[in-house]
């Protein structure tokens, strides 16, 4: 029985009909157009854009800062009408890279566009680098080990090795969680000046996943200093109920990628004696392979 969250995988039809629907003109200039793109260099933006290209990018761009985009977010946030907004979603659903929540009617990324990421990832050196220590982490500590990087104010779980108990968290390989309600993203935030971490959270305000999430910008502020002082992050049931989790930054001059290694166990396995030893672990092996990234 496996517990935590899992990448369920969309098959999508590689031959498709032509797209037949033509999408409407420009609807307003200002400046919340832009937003969503300020990573980008604006020097080399083409002359002769196609409008429905680069709002669909644009739409696409956004899920690299949230998970769940509604409609009329995406309407306000790239500056078109609402139907014009729902019918690229609808396109961008129909390729596999968005999915609607049947719940709350949101879109969230889909297969093609976690996919898409994975393959960029799939051979960077810092998973096979990092592999053999996590295997060696799960050996001696008996649970599941996770490997993330920090995208926006989102963590992105890139390797995974499961534990070996029948009761598990299981592989989290291609998901994406709010960096707030996890140890792996406390730690990376924990690393970020100020000024960044304001930006990534403009607002006192912050959704959480859980009833033990954090939900303000103080209480986050306060952990994260607690981060510091330790050396780790900690989450006891703050993405999900029953899983438990602890964290340590991997620091490398070699490499670009805000990275963590996290142990994650079911809650009733990490009771609050266990987290000194599993820190400790956890610490150590971040550390050894930060020295192979220095």
């Amino acid at each position: 029985m496996n517990v935590g969250w899992f990448l369920t995988e969309h098959a999508v039809d590689v031959t498709l009909p032509e797209m037949k629907e033509t999408f409407p003109g420009k609807h307003g200039r200002g400046d919340e157009k832009e937003r969503g793109m300020t990573d980008l260099d604006r020097t080399r933006k083409p002359n002769y854009p196609i409008e429905s290209v680069d709002n669909a990018l644009k739409l696409l761009l956004l899920f690299a800062e949230q998970k769940a985009i509604s409609v009329s977010e995406a309407s306000r946030t790239i500056g078109v009408a609402p139907s014009t907004a729902h019918r690229l979603l609808s396109m961008l659903q129909y390729y596999g890279f968005v999915s609607q929540n049947p719940t709350t009617r949101s879109y969230e990324a889909g297969s093609a566009l976690i996919n898409m990421g994975l393959s960029v990832v799939r051979d960077m050196d810092i998973r096979s680098l990092a592999r053999p220590f996590m295997e060696e982490l799960r050996s001696e500590v008996g649970e599941t080990v996770h490997l993330t990087i920090l995208q926006g104010k989102n963590v992105l779980f890139i390797e995974t090795v499961e534990s070996l108990q029948a009761l598990r968290v299981g592989d989290r390989t291609g998901i994406s969680l709010p960096a707030h309600c996890t140890a792996s993203g406390k730690a990376l935030l924990a690393d970020l000046p100020l000024e960044r971490l304001h930006e990534l959270f403009p607002s006192e305000r912050i959704s959480g996943l859980t009833p033990n999430s954090l939900t303000s910008r103080e209480a986050l502020e306060r952990e994260l200093n607690l981060v510091r002082e330790h050396g780790y992050a900690t989450n006891f049931e703050e993405s999900e109920p029953d899983v438990s989790a602890i964290a340590a930054v991997i620091h490398g001059r070699m490499s670009r990628l805000k990275t963590s290694l996290t142990v994650s166990a079911p809650s009733t396995r990490l009771h609050e004696d266990q987290v000194a030893r599993i820190a400790e672990a956890t610490v150590r092996t971040a550390v050894e392979i930060g020295k192979l990234l220095a």
